[in-house]
């Protein structure tokens, strides 16, 4: 660790970055700014992202993501928590934690309901992250994740790269290469919360849109049953936005009962093209909008259900049941047991990579975005 830490030095003391040293690990903030007064902290421990500050529509700064004051309240034995981080080596689900690579089976870690989940007790949200570039808007981190890390095969180098742009949007950049064939299916797992104010407000009472006409059902378990199901004449239908708690306590409908809520992967209709937005989410009292762009084929939606009172957060407010959104650009939960959908193999010589965008704007004064019927 001690080539992090020298590089923190060198980067605060030449670049306009603010790294708070918060312990006495080599695990820091990072804050980038950008001329619009937009600021975003990250943390190498876990890669997460730990604050974004944006205008609201009256130009008041607020924090609009959930997380922790100090870095080593991210840490497993403080909070098992997934707040920020980029999730990894495979972000959601595999059935029994169980999966088979040319003719191999592995057997993974069974961490959430006899699943794996998020790459195992020990996935890279809980791993310190080698910090290799970092200046006024961007920062590069490394995963050097060994054969056999959480069973997973094969030694894999994993970059991920947060840049803030001069528009207010976070572009995030994964890439990934291995010296034997594996999986690889890597996320951010921030949980928004666009009132800037978790302790009074839901994410219930905000509007969410999903470019999306399918998505995958679970079963009790919160696992994919394997089929694709249209999301017309559903709770599951936000391809025109409502809000997220129009019918998300309708647990006779059997998918918001075995999610407990809404945790479910949607298949988008943008086909890749991250040119097109693939959710929109905005809070109607801030005005504050946020657009999501990926060239994932999924995207899971998660609202929170399972925050129950018991965390404490920044600025000691209690999280409480929905309050927090997330939005993970991803493959599908389990693709490595569901043959026809989108591969999630990585062989040595070729490169993973994903892209996500996180665009922040705001509405206009009585709460409506352009393209709200959209």
């Amino acid at each position: 660790m001690k080539p992090v830490k020298s590089l923190f030095v060198a980067l605060c003391a030449l670049a306009a970055v603010s790294c708070a040293k918060t312990t006495s690990t080599d695990n820091q903030f990072f804050t980038l700014k950008n001329d619009a007064g937009m600021e975003v902290t990250v943390t190498n421990f876990g890669g997460r992202i730990t604050a974004i500050l944006v205008p609201d529509r009256d130009g008041v700064m607020r924090d609009v993501v959930l997380g922790f004051d100090k870095v080593e309240d991210y840490y497993p034995e403080n909070n098992e928590s997934d707040f920020g981080a980029s999730i990894g080596r495979y972000a959601n689900r595999i059935q029994n934690g169980k999966f088979t690579l040319d003719g191999v089976e592995y057997d993974l870690p069974k961490n959430n309901f006899g699943h794996c989940l998020h790459g195992g007790p020990t996935g890279w949200q809980y791993q310190p992250y080698k910090v290799v570039e970092a200046d006024e808007t961007h920062i590069k981190l490394e995963m050097d994740s060994p054969d056999g890390d959480n069973n997973f095969p094969g030694n894999v180098t994993a970059f991920v790269t947060y840049t803030l742009t001069a528009d207010n949007k976070i572009d995030i950049a994964y890439e990934a290469t291995t010296d034997a064939p594996t999986i690889i299916n890597m996320t951010n797992h921030s949980y928004f919360n666009l009132s800037g104010d978790p302790a009074n407000h839901s994410v219930c009472e905000d509007k969410l849109f999903v470019n999306a006409s399918n998505y995958t059902p679970v079963d009790a378990t919160y696992m994919t049953t394997g089929e694709i199901l249209p999301v017309a004449g559903t709770p599951m239908d936000f391809t025109s936005p409502k809000k997220v708690g129009a019918e998300i306590d309708n647990f006779d409908f059997e998918q918001l009962k075995n999610g407990n809520g809404y945790d479910h992967n949607w298949v988008l209709d943008t086909a890749g093209d991250i040119n097109l937005v693939a959710a929109r989410f905005v809070c109607p009292q801030t005005g504050i909008k946020l657009e999501v762009f990926t060239d994932e084929p999924g995207i899971q939606v998660y609202s929170g259900n399972f925050l129950d009172g018991t965390v404490t957060g920044k600025g000691g407010v209690v999280y409480n049941q929905h309050a927090g959104l997330c939005l993970e650009t991803q493959h599908y939960p389990d693709s490595p047991n569901k043959a026809d959908w989108p591969s999630v193999v990585l062989r040595p010589g070729e490169t993973y990579t994903s892209h996500c965008i996180f665009a922040f704007s705001v509405c206009s004064g009585d709460g409506h975005c352009a393209h709200e019927n959209q």
